[in-house]
């Protein structure tokens, strides 16, 4: 199979042909139509969260099952699926106490990759997935069957993006109808947290960033109001547009400490602020801890938008196909896995919203 290789941090992949394993107990095999470029894969590309390499990224991810392994209960073969790095054993602590999104049970996978070199060497599985590449083996809890008539292109989107921007509304936060809410960073993460904002009818939906298009695309996702920090007080006017008490959730899309510490000049007493972007391992933020506790402010992080597959999935697919939630218009473009460098370039200098690569449609 062809894949994007990252053989050193910092440098553009490598297009190299590798092979896969057969699916072991409780694994599948997914031939893959599409995967999205997602800042996660960039942040690990440049070392940000260090790693061992040669490794296969990508991990926001759709395709047709192909083979499937003895254990296999809810996936058959030739299912559509979204294939995402969320894996749960379904029996740990975690797992027991209704949040499988932290699961942190070891699998055979994370000791012996399921990808190897022509000579047998071992190719770390990126993120537990390994989606830059035609062909994937993962555990049966990290694929989602999903209707036939899903475009897998825009499926690929709930495996990721879609599911950490909205769930951190709606899963974690749980933003009441009427609340305030300001989104920091309009990337494909960000945009998913304004249009789960504006699914709870939350009011106003304030979006901040430094981009003018994606504040036009915030716009189109819900944001009743848009802030350029460069060209205004933030501060201010989060605070004209609140009443003056500032915002009732602030959540942080962008990877940046410097707005986790901008989130909290704008959250509102007994406001929440939710971290939900990831910044490079080691970088830290500053906080005035007695303002915190004196106005009963609370600082969460959201993992992954605190998604559990097999009961959200089915409900966003069904806003998509009702209308409700947008997918396609996410997608900036599409690229063959051999332009896979240029759709990264894109993403990395803020001109795209998700790129998306297309491996063709599986039969």
């Amino acid at each position: 199979m062809k894949a994007a290789v990252c053989r050193a941090f910092g440098k553009p992949l490598q297009i190299e042909e590798l092979t896969l394993a057969a699916p072991s107990w409780g694994e599948v095999k997914v031939k893959l139509a599409a995967c999205a470029i997602c800042h996660s894969d960039i942040t690990f590309m440049d070392g940000g969260w260090g790693g061992t390499l040669p490794m296969v990224l990508g991990h926001e991810a759709a395709g047709v099952v192909t083979e499937t392994g003895p254990g296999v209960a809810d996936i058959k073969l030739g299912d559509h699926v979204l294939v995402t790095l969320l894996r749960s054993c379904g029996h740990c602590h975690d797992c027991a106490k209704g949040e499988p999104f932290i699961c942190s049970t070891p699998f055979p996978a994370d000791g012996d990759s399921r990808i190897r070199e022509a000579d047998g060497a071992p190719v770390v599985q990126g993120l537990k997935t390994g989606g830059f590449a035609e062909e994937v083996v993962v555990d049966q809890s990290q694929a989602v069957a999903i209707p036939d008539d899903v475009p897998l292109d825009a499926a690929s989107l709930l495996s990721c993006g879609v599911i950490t921007g909205l769930g951190a509304v709606i899963n974690t936060a749980k933003v009441e109808m009427g609340a305030s809410v300001v989104v920091i960073g309009c990337g494909g993460v960000g945009l998913n947290s304004v249009q789960g904002a504006a699914l709870v009818n939350a009011s106003p939906i304030i979006a901040l960033d430094l981009v003018e298009s994606k504040l036009a695309a915030a716009k189109n996702f819900g944001a009743t109001h848009l802030i350029n920090p460069a060209l205004t007080n933030a501060e201010s006017e989060v605070r004209r547009l609140t009443n003056g008490r500032g915002a009732d959730y602030v959540f942080v899309a962008a990877g940046s400490p410097k707005a986790f510490e901008q989130g909290l000049e704008l959250l509102a007493p007994s406001g929440t602020l939710v971290i939900v972007g990831m910044p490079p391992t080691g970088q830290k933020i500053a906080v005035e801890a007695g303002n915190v506790a004196g106005a009963s402010q609370k600082i969460i992080g959201s993992k992954m938008g605190s998604t559990r597959l097999k009961s959200d999935i089915p409900k966003l697919v069904a806003l998509y196909k009702e209308g409700r939630l947008k997918l396609d218009e996410l997608i900036s473009g599409r690229y063959p896995i051999q332009e896979i460098n240029t759709a990264i370039d894109e993403v990395r200098a803020d001109h795209a919203l998700r790129n998306v690569i297309i491996f063709g449609e599986p039969s």
